[in-house]
């Protein structure tokens, strides 16, 4: 029996917009940094950073059936969750810091705020679906899942 969790359609659809967001993210940050990186370095750099976490969680929720990668898919949201949370505050009370804006701008605002819906789904997901824990099936009573 395969200890990976069973995607099922909405994990599916979480790791597509994951995958959109890595693309669409690393898109945004290739063509400021090598077009104006001058004029934003700090700016260009939270978007190259946001680009790398929604690789690393778009590859660890597909791979998240393995043990190391579940850590590694909790270590990515959490960190993007974070970085949304405090970049998206940092441009409400701090905008000068961000004249040019980045992913995680004004809580991603330039994503249809995605960005901030995006890691409690991806964590939901998570605790809802970790290795090794049997699929409950509908109309039966939940089972108490294993602790790895």
């Amino acid at each position: 029996m395969s200890s990976r969790p069973r995607m099922t359609g909405v994990g599916r659809v979480l790791v597509v917009v994951y995958a959109i967001m890595a693309l669409g993210a690393t898109g945004r940050s290739f063509v400021q940094i090598v077009e104006r990186f001058d004029e934003a370095p700090l700016a260009y750099s939270l978007s190259a950073a946001a680009a790398v976490v929604y690789i690393v969680a778009t590859l660890a929720l597909v791979f998240s059936g393995s043990k190391a990668w579940y850590v590694v898919a909790w270590v990515a949201i959490c960190f993007e969750m974070l970085g949304v949370i405090v970049v998206g505050t940092l441009t409400f009370v701090m905008p000068a810091l961000f004249d040019h804006p980045t992913v995680w701008s004004w809580y991603g605002e330039g994503y249809l705020f995605i960005p901030l819906a995006l890691p409690f789904l991806g964590l939901w997901w998570l605790v809802t679906h970790r290795p090794g824990a049997a699929p409950e099936r509908a109309g039966e009573p939940a089972v108490e899942r294993s602790s790895w």
